[in-house]
């Protein structure tokens, strides 16, 4: 898969996105201003870069225009902000950003944001015809699923449910309490069930999947795939 850089001075949103993107297969590298982000993309030559906007030392488009000036922006880079207005989303584009995710950041449109990034080569600025289109930063369609890519996958035997932990629930406990076991419990299966798969479990449950992530740290839950013998 590909080397993604993610910069952004908000640790929670840092390991979020890295999380998401290490499930989905990618290596991560994780920059919290442009001073590290300098250093990371010269060390590790990301496949593509999400980069905040708004940072303490330097802000993101100063950083974008300070690659492309010095013939670096050679990957995708992808802006994100949950302040910045469609002037900038526009300007970061006209520099050599190939999309604009605004905070908070949905699951599918990131997804749908990095896959399309690394599907297509960068052109540099230089190259690029004033009279081009830019890409549209903030609305793009949603990918339409085939009939046949809908129905392809069978699903998959569930687990069995042991019981014995339902029961073992104690009603004497306070409500807070209580649930947490239930849910524990019921996230657990359905981990096992999908084979850890965050995307599947997202589905089946219900949660979108940042929440869903939110909701698996608060319980304890272990998301990672090698727990799950089969």
């Amino acid at each position: 898969m590909a080397r993604v850089l993610v910069v952004d001075d908000e640790i929670g949103i840092r390991e979020l996105l890295s999380e998401i993107l290490y499930d989905e297969g990618h290596t991560v590298e994780l920059a919290e201003n442009a001073a590290q982000a300098r250093e990371s993309r010269l060390r590790s030559r990301p496949d593509l870069v999400l980069l905040d906007i708004w940072m303490p030392d330097l802000d993101g488009v100063t950083l974008l225009k300070e690659w492309s000036s010095q013939g670096l922006l050679n990957m995708p880079v992808i802006m994100m902000s949950g302040h910045a207005t469609v002037d900038t989303a526009v300007e970061a584009t006209r520099i050599g950003a190939v999309d604009f995710l605004e905070k908070p950041i949905t699951l599918q449109r990131l997804l749908k944001s990095v896959a399309s990034g690394l599907a297509h080569p960068v052109i540099p600025a230089s190259m690029r015809s004033r009279t081009e289109r830019p890409i549209d930063p903030v609305f793009t369609q949603q990918p339409v699923l085939s009939s046949s890519a809908q129905t392809a996958a069978p699903a998959p035997t569930p687990p069995p449910i042991d019981h014995s932990r339902l029961g073992s629930i104690s009603l004497e406990q306070p409500l807070r309490e209580a649930r947490d076991e239930f849910e524990r419990l019921y996230f657990e299966y359905h981990l096992g069930r999908e084979n850890h798969s965050m995307t599947r479990v997202s589905e089946r449950t219900g949660l979108e999947r940042t929440h869903l992530y939110r909701k698996l740290k608060q319980l304890g839950i272990d998301t990672s795939r090698k727990k799950n013998t089969g």
